[in-house]
């Protein structure tokens, strides 16, 4: 039995409520890779994955699908075979298709019990936010896990009290301006973004801040549904 010390853990009731519950992840990139990972081995019942990258040897520094043999394939695809090879009886949806106004619909319409919002448009990012609490589905999102170095500085709250995030910022901003209220809970760092190349447009990573971040929104859906 492939879960015997989760449910030595957390009992068989609680298990069995992950069993049946669907978790949406929007974007598989360091932080998002590693939490459907860590959901996919905490027993989730279904998964629905979205991303329409593919693989690039530029990721393998920091994502859990990224690997030599990888490079150049879709991430739903190698995501969805890795999710199987954990546990065949696991039921994955992909997606691959990147997250926007046309694509949101499709998405939405399925059986969705919580959402980890790990992608980086900020314009999208708002709009699973708005989405989320339109239909009152619990959620995380994910705030920017770039250019940090240091995990232990990161942590789950509302965004309202979040800083040194600019993400975070432009955000709360801009929701604050369209009205739109309700808890916004988030995984982001109290660290201060450093880069050693200020001209770069994309940011600097580490392996360990954005996989933190990932396990951090994993437990965090985990913890609602079990009631932890």
């Amino acid at each position: 039995m492939i879960f015997k010390k989760t449910i030595q853990l957390i009992g068989e009731e609680k298990f069995n409520l992950l069993q049946q519950s669907t978790v949406l992840v929007i974007g598989l990139g360091g932080v998002g890779g590693h939490a459907t990972e860590a959901l996919a081995r905490s027993g989730i019942g279904k998964l629905i994955i979205v991303d329409n990258d593919v693989v690039d040897e530029t990721n393998i520094n920091r994502q859990i699908i990224a690997l030599s043999s990888t490079i150049g394939k879709p991430k739903t695809l190698v995501m969805k075979e890795r999710l199987l090879d954990i546990n065949k009886n696991l039921e994955v949806l992909a997606y691959h298709t990147f997250y926007d106004f046309e694509t949101k619909n499709d998405i939405f319409n399925n059986k969705i019990d919580y959402v980890i919002d790990a992608i980086d448009t900020i314009t999208y990012k708002i709009d699973i936010i708005k989405e989320c609490l339109k239909r009152d589905i619990p959620f995380i999102s994910s705030m920017g896990q770039g250019n940090k170095l240091h995990p232990e500085l990161l942590e789950i709250t509302d965004i309202t009290k979040t800083s040194y995030d600019p993400i975070a910022k432009i955000i709360r901003s801009k929701l604050r301006k369209e009205g739109i209220k309700g808890k916004i809970p988030v995984v982001y760092s109290k660290e201060e973004p450093n880069s050693q190349d200020s001209k770069k447009r994309s940011p600097a990573s580490s392996s360990f801040v954005p996989a933190t971040a990932g396990l951090l929104a994993a437990s965090y859906i985990v913890n609602k549904i079990i009631g932890g």
